[in-house]
């Protein structure tokens, strides 16, 4: 049975039918052939979305929309430009606190390469950057729109994993901004390197006016973050004041977008989250018939006949993590590696927040590895560079982001306020 699931999902991916219907119809032969009723299938589908918390996840993808659509991101990037643009090669870092910004508003990777690169790249152009590099820098950035909250991986992993959202989006946060200053780090480096030019001296005065600029679009994650932590609203409920937040500001504090615009986003956010929503479904009857056949356990059997010691065993995952993320996207991914890897890390002892900050970081870094490296082909799409240009540019930035996994999944620390771990 599971060499037939297997083997079809493969096969279906490998030709490129969607990675839904790819597991969809390997599951279902799966099941067939093991000589299960066909119905559990739907019955498996419809359950896997049965969740409340899923209703976030819509929500979450049309705030950061209207956010993207919006001239916040130009908002955004102008405050950045002010408080660190005097630095020799300050752009770059301008690029990465600007894709840090918008992470806490969109909870989107490739919606945040994209919005800071059609900010940003004209300008690096202009001053002198390498455009490759630039590109990439800035598609290297958008990783953290999954991190740092809101994420729409992480509600995805809460809800498989049944592990609360608050909990997730709280230990996000300092991954979150480990990803973004390693990355600041070798812009700065690099900026001194290639002698690239300074931005405007700091100014006060010039500080305080982009504040007021940006301010609404700052207010965005106070808001949302701010009313979970506190326990005002529940994650879903944010995600639901996130898009009611920015509809008001773009439509009557920035005046940026108009009605017709919002039906389109509108339009545009439901059938994203159909597509997302069918890859729950088909995974969920996945994971029922992974878990029927008891290859959760087999896989925790094997990899602990090999060794027990959990940093083994951590380097493990790992690797499977970094290998899943480069053929498939990361939504679909996470849904297919939560059920098969989180009880092998429980075995060795592995807080499951902190493995699912670990999971999504890994995934994460499949956005800029090819050949899947959706935040790649947005940079490109976006800025018009060569993909192959910019898939070369991007390899001191990934081997920053693969440190940084390497340190959050060995210092439980980083990664969940002290969870429990048998990690050092």
């Amino acid at each position: 049975m599971t060499l037939v699931l297997f083997g079809i999902f493969g096969i279906l991916l490998a030709i490129g039918v969607p990675v839904a219907i790819a597991i969809g119809a390997g599951t279902l032969v799966a099941i067939w052939t093991g000589g299960t009723p066909l119905l559990v299938v739907p019955q498996q589908m419809f359950a896997g979305i049965d969740s409340f918390a899923l209703v976030a996840v819509p929500m979450f993808i049309l705030a950061g929309d209207i956010m993207a659509a919006g001239r916040i991101s130009e908002r955004l990037v102008a405050l950045a430009d002010t408080l660190v643009g005097a630095l020799r090669g300050g752009l770059s870092v301008v690029s990465i606190l600007a894709a840090m910004f918008f992470a806490a508003i969109s909870g989107s990777g490739a919606a945040t390469t994209a919005a800071v690169s059609a900010s940003l790249v004209p300008q690096l152009r202009a001053k002198g950057y390498a455009p490759a590099s630039a590109a990439s820098l800035i598609a290297a950035g958008g990783t953290i729109g999954v991190v740092i909250p809101p994420s729409v991986p992480m509600i995805l992993y809460a809800v498989i994993a049944r592990e609360s959202v608050s909990e997730l989006f709280l230990a996000g946060i300092l991954p979150g901004l480990a990803m973004g200053g390693g990355l600041i780090a070798v812009a700065l480096w690099q900026g001194y390197a290639r002698a690239y030019p300074r931005g405007e001296p700091f100014s006060p005065r010039t500080v305080a006016r982009s504040f007021v600029s940006a301010f609404w679009g700052l207010m965005t994650p106070v808001i949302i973050l701010g009313g979970i932590f506190s326990g005002i609203f529940t994650p879903s409920e944010a995600a639901v004041v996130a898009v009611d937040y920015a509809i008001l500001v773009s439509l009557f504090v920035h005046r940026d977008l108009t009605l017709r615009d919002i039906y389109r986003l509108t339009i545009r956010a439901g059938v994203t989250t159909a597509v997302v929503m069918f890859v729950i479904a088909t995974s969920a009857a996945l994971s029922w018939a992974l878990s029927n056949a008891q290859v959760p356990r087999a896989i925790a059997e094997g990899v602990l006949s090999l060794s027990q010691d959990p940093v083994v065993v951590m380097a493990l995952i790992l690797l499977v993590i970094l290998a899943t993320g480069i053929v498939i996207e990361t939504a679909s991914a996470l849904i297919i590696l939560t059920p098969i890897l989180l009880p092998l890390a429980l075995q060795i002892g592995i807080d499951p927040v902190h493995f699912g900050i670990v999971l999504v970081v890994g995934l994460a870094i499949g956005m800029v590895t090819p050949p899947v490296a959706i935040n790649l082909y947005v940079a490109a799409s976006v800025t018009g560079i060569g993909l192959e240009r910019i898939a070369r540019a991007v390899v001191p930035y990934l081997i920053t982001l693969v440190a940084v996994l390497l340190a959050i999944a060995y210092a439980p620390l980083l990664a969940g306020a002290g969870a429990p771990s048998t990690l050092p």
